[in-house]
């Protein structure tokens, strides 16, 4: 082929078209085509030699064939096994011939079957392509000949246009028109040259029709030559199907069998399931009746528990009003109190200003006199201040010298008298017996335990641990203040007189020297070894034989330390409860010979705290030295001292041990800040350091105070405490032991608050002690409010924060005085944590004033805008007595924009001068500015300054001004209209924003044609910082793009610009109507308007007239043009068609539906506020009913205050139930749509539904795909959609126009009446709609006519026919509108619920000739009462027929007759009652059915039928039961004669002699034993049989019947067992006789196993019954 044809011939290998040319007995064939590719067919014959000419390598690689991998995976390729070892494939031939060869078969078949699907799957493939380019090549030459047939239409229409053209030159040649004939010239030119193009294309696609010809030709030839090929094809395709079917039935019997063993399983699992699920049951069950018996006892104690929680409450609530009373009474206390400190903190101000101010005045007068000697008075006042200082610092000293002195006699004598009691106490232990230590402990246990007082606890440890003395008052009385002082004294060394001796009696005269201390022998009494023992033991004796001589450090044997440990004290500060710190020391062996060293322990307090890891070097040189590690992990948060005791050659030595907890050490660097003289308005800044040198951090607030300055005092005598009583006070509160705390019914707490309490003045001391000072007093101070000196002299910006633990911080105080003088302030810093006390510091400052100032420091030059020049002047004044050099100067960053004029100047005495301001703001003024310029409110602050001679602080001024622009913003600044048709006009909003704080008046000017700008058609005046939108309208009159600018102009003839574009369109389609206004359409009615959509596009000639096109390019393509309407989602509007096509010259006629509607959540509203209104109208009846009840009833005030809390807590709970009720209901809704229709006001609404275009038709679209719409050539529909009120109304049920008749029962009928109203001001004409003639609703009274306001009532019929829920719509239509009528039914079939499951209801056994009862229940569960009787089948109709043959003589499967044996006596045998009756809905009748047989049978039925309305049968209930003559009877096995009783008269017998001639009667047994496929053992068989005693009204002398089995031993040989196997029965009871068999080891499975017993009943007669055993053995899985 030579023309570009996309469809060609692919070339096939010799091995793809190997099966198609192998039919082929014809000789070779050659396809040549017209693009020079050939195909070669070649006969079978010559396969094999074209076969062999590729290699095995080339064929494997060729590419793989569609369809052939799923083939590959048909079971005919899936490989059987794999491959066996040659051995083994040999071994088996040798063993099995004939397997070998029928598997040596089966692979030849499956090999040769794979070779036909395979050579099949390449002939169906090649004979598919070819098809396939037949059908290419078809749809090539159709649509080739389509061109050429276009191509001429195209010559023939350019030939007669060429015509024309030439008649039109002839024409206007001839009347000298020449631009015309030149023009028509270059027409005619063009045309040409169209022409020969045309015909240059129909030769070239002519010649390409016709080798597309001659190829279609030669494919139809070797299609019809490969006919027989596809016939054979097609056979053996169906042949393999065949195959395939085979396959597949066997498949499917093997999936069937596989199926049914899974079903055997899934019935096994269901059994086992049904087991265990009656076993949860009855577990569920017990689980049930305790848990509610629990529940029961859990009522029983919640009702106590509440109780007792009731009056707990009762209780809280009395305390907390007590509370609340005594808070009240504390805080009137309190304001008394502050009012009272107010008064005298005022008093003492004044005496202190009075003492000042006679101060300032002595010491003017001494000033005065020192100056009239010719002295310096500065220096003398400053030396008499030094002295008056210094002598009372002396005076201070002194008297706290006295006080401490005397403080310390009290103590001695204190401690004398103390020391005398404790003598006493020893020696009157001594004279008790003594006592194990073991024995004291539990005493002394026993005694805290039993609550016995302290006093009796003491003496009994006295001996051992005697109690050290109460703390003195000296310790009591320390403050809060001295504890906190410096911790470094804690580590002072120095013996006081309040230690206390390590071992007891070691300061006793009596007390011989060198004694072991009684609690290290008890120690080693209690847990030391023997060597611990003996070693102490025989170094005191040497001590005390004087055998040894303890040798000092100097080596003459003085005294002194055996070892000294390096650090002398082992000291954890800071530490944290919970964590562990380890610290090792050094012991130095400090004497002159070889020493030991062995650890005793800690003291008994530290031991639950302190570990000591020392290994004993053994023996130690001099000067030598070991290592101990001392572990300390706190428990508690206080503080602990202690020493750690060793033992060496020499002695007992210890080492001590202190723990310190973490404090604050809170103090400040100075108590007075002096800033010196100061120039009124200039600033200050000094600095106060508050240090912390303690281990705990706290929380600091500096605020100012107006309390007297006694800070001196206090630090002074705080300081005194902390150097010289801090080391007394930690040396004697840890002497107080743990042991005498508890025993003295006190703790560490109790001391801690005893000191924070200790007031001042307290006579504990003792007479001769003084009154402590007032630093202990720890009275609240209330904060006054600052005055105008400490507003001069204030804290920085830090005043309050956290400081760390060893650190310090920095606060600054600064003075700024305002007014001359002298300022002072006094400042408090108060700390977080309580023990720290507060500081105290002062500052003062002197103020002086300035000679020169500015009457109006503040020059206000309002609004200014950038660019214009504002001017104003200054004018300053002076006090002065001399002129004065002024200099003016403007703040470097305004120097740009302001000036004063002039810059230097003079100010005479007592004189004024001015000054000129020139303000020129520019643009650069926020960036310049800096700081003085507030971006965000325009504001400018410029300080302005005036430098005057000799002096140091300026005067300064400041300029006001609110600097704005005059910009005018247009945004956006680029307006893009996009495309639009020449039918619309688009409409964009422009936003004009005033960005100055002056209104400014604005206009556009110069607007093209085309566009237009409203309102006021671009003109106005805006406001200052207002956005006004203004409305562009863009109308395009043609096809073309467009480009233009708007200029905005403001008063000021600033210009603001635009720039707009836009693209005019001329669509393919117009409408015939762009608007479309509806009527008013009432609510749910519908008002249809028509348009047409039009294709006036006939011809693509542009001069002759417009033709549609986008920009100025090429006209659109003249065809079918297609359209599509896209509304607005929501809208009440229907468009049809909405999607259409339209010829050229043709038209579409269009309809727009509108139908308004109220919005669901609008009625889901009003649903619910009526809803809301009816709840509260109901609660405030119920409410005042109630509260009427319980005024009636004189309750208690409270209880009806309850009451009405109960009414307005439960009335927010309302509304979520009314609005779960409204969900539920449908009828709510409607009420409320009817409520909305009826007071609707009307609507207008506006929408524009665009319209898109695309070219084509749409019915030529088969692939499915949406055609492309241009969205340039969208067409716009405006729709005006008022809606009003309905004219007709529904009044009756709530205005509802859905009718719900409900449920009626099938046969009868339901009428409704609807009343419907016109509410329009007009008469109306009125029909209805046509209900369908087969359904079920009918309308019974139609009108014709309805009044202006009058209403009438409509009759609806609702009668089903059959159980259907019905639906139908009428229709009332008038002129203004339509009113829909729903109506909605149900037709119903009455439904009866039995009780008994099963359809069976069994009497059990009865005596003959007696009767028994039982009943049952129907329930009516439809909503109809529904008519009833009963009926027996033994009294029908139907029992009155023939029989052809007995029953008894037909076989159990063709027995349809359910009525069995029957009295004698022709009764029935069951009877019920009631027989007929009416049940209401939901309500339940009961029946009671009785059984009385008049003899003896097993057989007794009939059947109960339940006939509603005496129509239809809803129950069919089988009646069964059996009678006996006796009282026994036995039931189970399997049956071994007919349920019918015989034709034969049952033989009479003599009761008398009936076991002399009574034969045993027989009851067969079979046993199946399941033998598993697994290998746990099988359960045994079992059966069961009843014996039971029938019931009865007559008197016997046997109340029970007795059973017996005889030959259970034979039953045992052969694996049965019978248990029980004898008992009694009684009256109304059965019992079970389980019968079970396992077979023996050697049963034989194939043959069955037989065995018999005998059964003995023995009641009022005797009975025997010979049992038959039938035992097997089945397989199971």
């Amino acid at each position: 082929m030579r023309h570009s044809s996309p469809h060609r011939l692919r070339r096939q290998g010799p091995c793809q078209l190997w099966e198609v040319l192998s039919r082929i007995s014809a000789d070779d064939l050659i396809l040549e085509f017209s693009d020079g590719s050939k195909l070669q067919l070649i006969s079978a014959s010559r396969m094999a030699e074209a076969t062999g000419l590729l290699p095995e390598d080339v064929l494997r690689g060729l590419p793989a064939l569609e369809g052939e991998a799923d083939d590959l995976k048909s079971p005919e390729f899936e490989v059987e096994g794999l491959a066996l070892p040659a051995e083994d494939v040999t071994a088996r031939s040798c063993r099995c011939p004939g397997k070998v060869a029928d598997a040596n078969a089966r692979s030849s078949k499956k090999q040769s079957a794979a070779t036909d699907s395979h050579r099949v799957l390449h002939l169906q493939r090649d004979l598919n392509y070819l098809d396939k380019v037949h059908e290419e090549k078809d749809v090539f030459i159709q649509k080739t000949r389509g061109e050429l047939c276009a191509s001429r239409q195209r010559i023939h229409l350019l030939t007669r246009q060429q015509e024309n053209v030439a008649a039109e030159v002839a024409a206007e040649k001839e009347a000298g028109n020449i631009a015309a004939a030149g023009r028509l010239g270059a027409t005619s030119s063009r045309l040409c040259s169209e022409l020969d193009g045309e015909r240059q294309l129909v030769g070239k696609i002519t010649s390409a029709l016709k080798e597309s010809q001659n190829d279609m030709w030669h494919i139809e030839v070797e299609q019809g030559r490969l006919e027989a090929v596809r016939k054979a094809l097609q056979e053996e395709v169906a042949a393999m199907g065949q195959h395939l079917q085979a396959e597949a039935a066997e498949q499917l019997c093997k999936e069937k069998a596989a199926a049914r063993k899974v079903e055997r399983g899934r019935q096994l699992r269901i059994r086992e399931g049904v087991r265990t699920q009656r076993e949860h049951g009855l577990r569920h069950q017990k689980l049930v009746e305790d848990a509610q018996r629990h529940h029961r006892i859990a009522v029983k104690f919640l009702k106590a528990s509440l109780g007792r929680v009731r009056e707990r409450e009762r209780q809280e609530e009395m305390e907390s009003r007590e509370h609340l009373q005594r808070r009240m009474d504390a805080v009137l206390s309190l304001k008394r109190h502050i009012r009272a400190n107010r008064e005298t903190l005022q008093k003492s101000q004044a005496w202190g200003q009075a003492r000042a101010t006679l101060a300032e005045q002595k010491a003017q007068a001494e000033r005065e006199a020192v100056l009239a000697q010719g002295g310096d008075a500065f220096k003398h006042l400053s030396h008499q201040r030094w002295r008056q200082e210094l002598e009372a610092q002396k005076r201070a000293f002194e008297k706290e010298q006295s006080l401490r002195k005397r403080r310390i006699v009290a103590r001695i004598l204190k401690e004398a008298a103390e020391e005398g009691r404790r003598k006493t106490r020893l020696s009157a232990a001594k004279a008790r017996a003594r006592l194990t230590l073991r024995d004291k402990t539990w005493r002394y246990i026993s005694d805290l335990c039993e609550g016995a007082p302290a006093a009796a606890a003491g003496p009994t440890l006295e001996t051992e641990y005697p109690a050290p003395p109460k703390a003195t008052h000296l310790v009591q009385a320390i403050s809060s203040e001295s504890v906190q002082g410096d911790p470094g004294g804690a580590a002072s060394q120095e013996v006081d007189t309040l230690a206390q001796p390590e071992i007891l009696g070691l300061w006793n005269e009596d007390c011989e020297a060198r004694q072991v201390p009684r609690e290290d022998a008890d120690r080693r009494l209690l847990g030391g070894s023997a060597l611990d023992e003996a070693l102490p033991a025989r170094t005191g004796a040497r001590l005390r034989g004087g055998r040894g001589r303890r040798r000092g450090a100097d080596g003459r044997g003085g005294p002194g330390r055996p070892f000294n440990s390096k650090p002398g004290l082992i000291h954890f500060k800071d530490f944290d409860v919970g964590r562990v710190y380890k610290k090792t020391i050094k012991l130095i062996n400090a004497t002159y010979s070889i020493n030991f060293c062995k650890l005793v322990g800690v003291e008994a307090h530290l031991r639950d705290f302190i570990h000591v890891h020392f290994d004993p070097p053994g023996l130690l040189s001099a000067g030598m030295s070991c290592d101990v590690l001392v572990t300390f992990k706190p428990m508690v948060n206080k503080d602990l001292e202690g020493n750690v005791l060793f033992l060496a050659q020499t002695g007992e030595f210890s080492v001590p041990l202190k723990c310190s907890t973490k404090k604050c050490s809170l103090s400040l660097d100075k108590q007075l800040v002096d800033f010196g003289s100061l120039v009124v308005g200039e600033t200050a800044s000094r600095t106060i350091r508050l240090t912390n040198i303690g281990g705990l951090g706290t929380k600091f607030k500096f605020f100012p105070t107006c309390e007297p300055d006694t800070s001196t005092s206090m630090l002074k005598m705080s300081s005194f405490l902390l150097s010289d009583d801090k080391s007394l006070y930690e040396r004697v509160l840890p002497s107080l032991s743990e042991q005498q705390l508890d025993g003295d019914g006190s703790s560490q707490a109790d001391i801690q608050s005893q000191k924070g309490s200790a007031k001042p003045g307290s006579r504990e001391l003792g007479e001769g002690l003084p009154v402590e000072p007032e630093r202990t007093t720890l009275t609240p101070i209330t904060e006054m409010p600052p005055s105008e000196e400490q507003m001069e002299i204030r804290l920085g910006e830090v005043t309050e924060g956290d400081i760390g633990p060893f650190s310090s911080v920095k606060v600054p105080i600064i003075f700024m005085p305002v007014t001359p003088g002298e300022a002072q302030a006094n400042f408090k810093v108060t700390f977080k944590n309580q023990q720290c006390p507060a500081l105290y510091f002062r500052a003062r400052g002197a103020a002086v004033d300035a000679p020169v100032w500015v009457p109006t420091p503040h020059v206000d030059l309002k609004i200014c805008t950038y660019g214009r020049l504002y001017q104003d002047s200054v004018l300053v004044q002076s006090r002065s007595k001399a002129a004065l050099r002024l200099k003016f100067e403007v703040c470097r960053e305004l120097r740009a924009h302001m000036e004063l004029l002039p810059q230097t100047g003079y100010v005479q005495a007592m004189s004024s001068c001015s000054v000129q301001l020139k303000f020129k703001p520019r643009h650069s003024l926020p960036n310049d500015a800096g700081k003085y310029f507030d971006k965000e409110r325009r504001v400018l602050e410029a300080p302005m300054t005036i430098w005057v001679a000799d002096q140091v602080k300026p005067v300064g001024f400041t300029v006001h001004a609110v600097v704005t622009t005059s910009d005018l913003e247009l945004s956006p600044s680029e307006v893009d209209f996009g495309h639009c048709t020449i039918y619309e006009a688009i409409r964009t909003q422009v936003t004009l924003c005033n960005h100055s704080l002056l209104p400014q008046e604005f206009g556009f000017i110069g607007l093209p044609k085309f566009v237009d700008i409203q309102p006021n058609d671009g003109f106005g005046t805006i406001q200052p910082l207002e956005s006004l939108l203004l409305d562009v309208v863009f109308q395009p009159s043609k096809a073309r793009e467009y480009s233009f600018e708007l200029v905005c102009k403001s008063e000021i003839n600033r210009q603001f610009r635009v720039s707009c574009r836009a693209v005019g369109v001329h669509p393919p389609l117009e409408l015939s109507h762009h608007q479309i206004k509806f009527r008013a359409t009432a609510l749910y009615d519908t008002s249809v308007a028509t348009l047409y959509v039009v294709n006036s596009h006939l011809s693509t000639k542009s001069l002759t007239h417009e033709v549609p096109c986008v920009r100025s390019q090429g006209a659109s393509l003249m065809g079918p043009t297609s359209f599509e309407f896209l509304p607005p989602p929501g809208a009440p509007l229907t468009i049809s068609p909405a999607v259409g096509t339209v010829l050229p010259g043709k038209r579409c006629l269009v309809q727009v539906a509108f139908r308004p509607v109220l919005p669901d959540e609008e009625i889901c509203r009003e649903a619910l506020e009526a809803l809301s209104r009816e709840a509260e109208s109901k609660l405030r009846k119920d409410t005042a009913t109630q509260r009427r009840d319980v005024r009636q009833q004189s309750l208690a005030p409270m209880r009806l205050h309850n009451q009405e809390r109960l009414f307005r807590n439960s009335m927010p709970q309302n509304p979520e139930l009314q609005k779960q009720e409204l969900e539920a209901s449908c009828d709510d809704l409607q009420a409320a749509q009817a409520a909305l229709a009826r007071a609707f006001e009307g609507k207008f609404n506006k929408f524009v539904v665009p319209c898109v275009v695309a070219a084509g038709d749409v019915k030529d679209n088969k692939s499915g795909e949406s055609l492309r719409f241009s969205p340039h050539n969208t067409l716009y529909l405006e729709l005006w959609c008022p809606a009003v009120a309905p004219p007709l109304v529904v009044v009756s049920d709530k205005g509802k126009t859905t009718f719900n008749f409900g449920d009626v029962a099938v046969g009868h009928r339901s009428i409704k009446k609807v009343s419907i109203q016109n509410i329009c001001c007009e008469d109306l004409a009125v029909e209805f709609s046509v209900l369908n003639p087969h359904g079920p609703f009918v309308l019974l009274n139609p009108f014709s006519r309805l009044r202006a306001g009058e209403g009438q009532v409509l009759a609806l019929c609702f009668s089903p026919q059959d159980s259907v829920q019905a639906r139908e719509t009428l229709d009332v239509v008038s002129r203004r509108g339509t009113l829909p009528l729903t109506l909605v039914g149900t037709g119903l079939a009455s439904v009866l619920s039995c009780s008994i499951r099963g359809g069976i209801l069994d009497m059990g056994y009865v005596l003959a000739r007696e009767s028994v009862s039982s009943s049952f229940k129907l329930q009516n569960d439809c909503s109809l009462p529904i008519k009833f009787s009963m009926r027996l089948d033994s009294l029908g109709p139907a029992r009155s027929h023939d029989r052809e043959l007995p029953q008894f003589l037909a076989s159990s499967s063709h027995r349809t007759d359910v009525v069995g044996t029957q009295n004698y006596s022709g009764q029935s045998v069951f009877s019920v009652v009631p027989v007929e009756g009416v049940i209401e809905p939901g309500r339940t009748q009961d029946f009671t059915v009785t059984f009385s047989p008049d003899h003896e049978s097993l057989y007794f039925s009939d059947r109960l039928q339940v006939v509603l309305f005496d129509k239809k049968v809803s129950h069919q209930i089988l009646l069964k039961g059996a009678a006996r003559e006796h009282m026994m009877f036995v039931e189970g096995g399997d049956p071994l004669d007919v349920p019918v009783e015989s034709l034969t008269v049952t033989p009479t017998f003599d009761w008398e002699h009936r076991e002399e001639v009574e034969e045993p009667r027989p009851i067969l047994v079979t046993l199946d034993y399941v033998q598993l496929d697994t290998d746990m053992p099988a359960p045994p068989a079992i059966r069961e049989l009843h014996v039971g005693c029938i019931r009865s009204t007559q008197l016997s002398p046997k109340k029970t019947v007795e059973f017996s089995v005889e030959g259970t031993a034979a039953l045992q040989h052969k694996g049965f067992s019978m248990e029980p196997s004898r008992g009694a029965v009684e009256r109304g009871q059965a019992k079970t006789i389980t019968i079970s068999w396992t077979p023996a080891a050697d049963f034989d499975p194939d043959h069955p196993l037989t065995a018999s017993a005998l059964l003995q009943l023995r009641g009022d007669v005797k009975e025997t019954y010979k049992v038959i055993f039938v035992a097997q053995v089945v397989s199971g899985s």
